[in-house]
């Protein structure tokens, strides 16, 4: 069995957090769970099979424990789903529900289905139950924060089985029984005390023990904090904390058990352990790592990681199981974080943080995809200009940070350009995460967060007025729209492109647009319409003089009027692709453009053309020293030579190029595909903001 785990909300969980190391009691919960696995649904009474998984609701307050619960059942029945176990994270630290889409996606790459950039969520659901239908798979599913999430995500396969963690009932699924989570019972409250004060403190004075778990009320979030407040202070007497529990009950009736035990720790941190506190209210996904602490209250990041072991040992934070530090703030604590911001700091001086953490993280990024630009002097030169605390060692501490904090960091993102005060920062921060992906990763791999970070750029960019940006953005989300095949969609988002590039008077993007409008119609089959955009663009490109640039889109031209069947203007059109190449220099695409012509002229039926021009084709070739486009005019030599009539001749060229071919096997596996154009699809990444 394999134990998956993947957390759409950005935490990475093993099987074993939590679980063993604060789980007690709920032995009744546990049985009432097991139980309503084995009852026969409402469906099965009916005499009809079960049409999708059953679903287990764990419903309590954050911090009551829940995920605790949750987790141990998991363990405990995890050997009966052959097909692993999935974790997903439904809600924000702030209760936002996390998009289905999103969470859909993560599930479906923790089984090794990719699903294609900017799908929608109907196509994602859908890909996961289709996943999902022929295995027996557990999906525990944390912080739902209504039905309609969980219920999108249901596998229709009744072998599976959801067991759902949520405050309240989850209505409108049908056939849910919740098992409420209350308070610990006294006996395990004070077991999970004794875990922090240690069996002496306990044994001296259990009547104060009970005393402080029932000040408690059994709360496990609340006899955590209480825990680490006497782990703190060994001289402390469990009597004493109980006591001020009980003092200061009538003062907060209205607060929940974590709330009033927090205010007693809290009002004894340091100050500056308490301005780390509540600012990490801004950590994006809850996550903080000793460069956000550090930001975010402006102090050394020594500084900051100690403050966070501290609140660790005080049970304030959670610390991540990670190769790097990394700390995650409680879910029923981030309200009373968000309170304590507003409340003590001036929105001036949260908006700087913000600005603080931003700034940190871009200067991370950017050194994060320098230490893969070694060969470059200048990038060297710009990396050891760097602060040391920003630089990483070796690429492969580079690639792991971006790997461990990329949930966060694309939280970052979302949370940059949902506040809207911070736009340029914003977008110095999405820049820098594009070409970091796509150092370490590449474009196909980090897709989908790709898309989603064009998305982002776009919103910016539409809410500033910023044509440039607009236009980037769009020709970026156009390329992957074209590449998973949502060609419509491509064709749309080209020529809003083309709109913002005229309006930014960006010629790059005008030009870029007209030849993606082009390949957009190309592929789907409006020839006609092809060469009028590819001719488009190339007058833009000759008015600017770029002989390159206008080679290649007479080869498009020619391609397009190919697949037209106009062989005449196909042919004039990859004759000027063959002048612009040879005056350019570039030798091999100028055998290329002329191992096309050959084609056309044996589309045409002038076999004597075709084969002089091939054997030129073939000299270029052989001067540009590849060796697939040698063999492949090698077999088109033969196929004319056998037009003409002359099949001894032929057969000498289909062996010259079974020799070459066997001389140098592709490395890719793949055929050689010798047009002189690119792949018409091929994203180009371009930055946000135009900066480095």
């Amino acid at each position: 069995m394999t134990d998956q785990a993947v957390d759409a909300g950005g935490v990475g969980r093993s099987a074993h957090e939590v679980t063993e190391d604060y789980f007690l009691g709920r032995t009744r919960e546990l049985k009432e769970l097991r139980a309503d696995i084995e009852r026969a649904g409402l469906d099965t009474l009916a005499g009809r099979k079960a049409p999708r998984a059953r679903v287990l609701l764990i419903a309590g307050r954050p911090g009551s424990g829940r995920t605790a619960l949750a987790e141990k059942l998991v363990r405990q029945i995890a050997r009966r789903y052959p097909g692993g176990v999935l974790r997903a994270r439904l809600g924000e630290p702030d209760g936002t529900p996390v998009p289905v889409e999103r969470t859909a996606r993560d599930l479906l790459a923790a089984l090794d289905r990719h699903a294609p950039p900017g799908a929608a969520e109907d196509e994602l659901t859908e890909a996961l139950r289709t996943a999902l239908a022929d295995r027996r798979t557990l999906l525990l599913l944390d912080d739902a924060t209504g039905a309609e999430q969980v219920d999108a995500l249901l596998p229709d396969s009744p072998d599976c089985l959801v067991v759902a963690v949520s405050t309240g009932p989850l209505t409108g699924i049908a056939d849910v029984r919740p098992c409420t989570v209350g308070g610990l019972d006294t006996k395990s409250a004070v077991e999970l005390l004794t875990r922090y004060t240690g069996a002496v403190r306990i044994t001296v004075d259990p009547r104060a023990a009970e005393s402080l778990a029932e000040a408690c009320q059994g709360h496990p979030a609340a006899l955590v904090l209480a825990g680490g407040w006497l782990a703190a202070r060994p001289q402390a007497a469990v009597s004493d904390l109980a006591k001020r529990l009980h003092a200061g009950t009538d003062d907060a009736v209205d607060a929940s058990p974590p709330a009033r035990v927090f205010r007693h720790v809290y009002d004894e941190l340091s100050t500056p352990a308490a301005r780390i506190l509540r600012l990490l209210a801004l950590a994006p996904a809850g996550l903080a790592d000793p460069h956000t602490a550090s930001a975010l209250a402006g102090c050394s990041v020594g500084s900051a990681r100690a403050v966070l072991d501290d609140l660790v040992t005080l049970g304030l934070l959670r610390a991540v199981d990670s190769p790097l530090p990394q700390y995650e703030v409680p879910g029923w604590l981030h309200p009373l974080l968000c309170a304590l911001a507003r409340s003590q700091e001036r929105p001036a001086e949260l908006q700087l943080a913000r600005a603080r953490m931003l700034e940190r993280t871009v200067r991370l990024l950017q050194a994060c995809r320098a230490i893969t630009e070694t060969d470059s002097p200048q990038a060297r030169e710009k990396l050891n200009a760097m602060p040391r605390e920003v630089r990483f060692p070796n690429p492969r501490a580079a690639a792991d940070w971006l790997r461990i904090r990329r949930p966060a960091l694309l939280a970052c993102a979302r949370l940059a350009v949902a506040d809207g005060e911070l736009d340029t920062l914003a977008r110095r921060l999405m820049s820098q995460l594009v070409r970091a992906l796509v150092a370490h990763e590449g474009t196909q791999a980090a897709a989908a967060d790709l898309y989603g970070l064009h998305s982002l750029v776009l919103d910016v960019a539409e809410r500033r007025g910023l044509p440039r940006e607009k236009a980037a953005a769009l020709l970026n989300l156009g390329d992957v729209d074209a590449q998973t095949g949502r060609t419509r969609n491509a064709l749309a988002r080209y020529r809003l492109a083309l709109a913002a590039g005229r309006e930014a008077n960006d010629p790059y993007a005008t030009g870029r647009a007209m030849e993606s409008v082009g390949g957009a119609y190309q592929e789907l089959g409006d020839h006609d319409r092809a060469a009028d955009w590819f001719g488009r663009a190339l007058a833009e490109r000759l008015a600017r003089d770029e002989r390159e640039q206008a080679a290649r889109l007479y080869g498009r031209i020619a391609t397009a009027h190919t697949y037209a069947g106009r062989y005449g203007e196909s042919l004039r059109n990859w004759r000027a692709a063959v002048a612009g190449y040879r005056k350019g220099g570039d030798v091999a695409a100028h055998a290329r453009a002329l191992s096309e012509l050959a084609r056309v002229q044996e589309y045409a039926g002038r076999f004597e053309e075709s084969l002089r021009t091939c054997q030129e084709a073939a000299e270029w070739a052989r001067r540009a020293e590849d060796v697939r486009l040698q063999a492949a005019l090698q077999l088109r030599l033969a196929d004319t030579l056998e037009h003409l009539g002359d099949p001894t001749a032929a057969r000498l060229h289909r062996a010259a190029a079974e020799r070459m071919l066997g001389e140098e096997a592709p490395q890719d596996g793949t055929e050689d595909d010798t047009r002189a154009e690119p792949d018409r699809n091929a994203c180009e990444i371009r930055s946000p903001s135009g900066e480095d």
